[in-house]
């Protein structure tokens, strides 16, 4: 094999090349490892945390299941309803407990309880009980709707015309179910 002198033109040129390969490649990586975290970050968070012109600071001042809060808003309290989804029931009156409601109102509690959350209106002001219509989101960004459904406890739905974020609710849906999340997990036999 021949090899040039340590110092001459070829053997420079060589390593120029193999450095500029490796660049190209490191490059390369760099951005597909950048442009998959950005797409994770967009299925659970939102760009601007926090209050934005179209999100109003409240407080969870409790949590009654795994779709509905109460919240203080500038030191009065409502009733609210997380726009899009749909948590299996746990505590309505005239309704029996469904399979992963307790869980879906745990979830819930440990993702809201007592937070500073920030609230965005879609079309609707409030539903037909007098409900809040809102999609929530945490001071980090999370975005809560999108979390339960990620996570499973709660399936995607639509309610003409609050659509906004629909799109990004079935993703999610789609992933929790291909995952086997909670709703989409083996459910529990019942014995005689």
């Amino acid at each position: 094999m021949h090899r040039f002198p340590r110092n001459s033109p070829a053997n420079r040129l060589g390593l120029i090349g193999a450095l500029a390969l490796l660049s190209v490649v490191l490059a390369v990586l760099a951005f597909a490892a950048l442009g998959a975290a950005r797409t994770q970050l967009a299925l659970t968070t939102t760009p601007q945390p926090g209050p934005t012109p179209q999100r109003t600071a409240a407080r969870v001042v409790r949590v009654i299941d795994g779709d509905t809060i109460e919240v203080e808003v500038s030191g009065r309290e409502y009733r609210l309803r997380y726009i899009g989804i749909d948590a299996p029931e746990a505590v309505r009156e005239d309704t029996p407990v469904e399979w992963m409601g307790p869980e879906a109102g745990a979830a819930n509690k440990a993702l809201v309880r007592g937070k500073l959350v920030y609230l965005e209106r879609d079309v609707s002001e409030t539903d037909r009980y007098g409900r809040l219509l809102r999609y929530v989101f945490l001071a980090d960004g999370t975005f809560v709707n999108g979390e339960l459904v990620r996570l499973g406890y709660a399936q995607a739905i639509t309610y003409q015309p609050d659509v906004k974020y629909q799109d990004l609710l079935r993703t999610l849906q789609q992933e929790a179910r291909g995952a086997g999340r909670g709703l989409w997990g083996s459910t529990p036999l019942t014995g005689p």
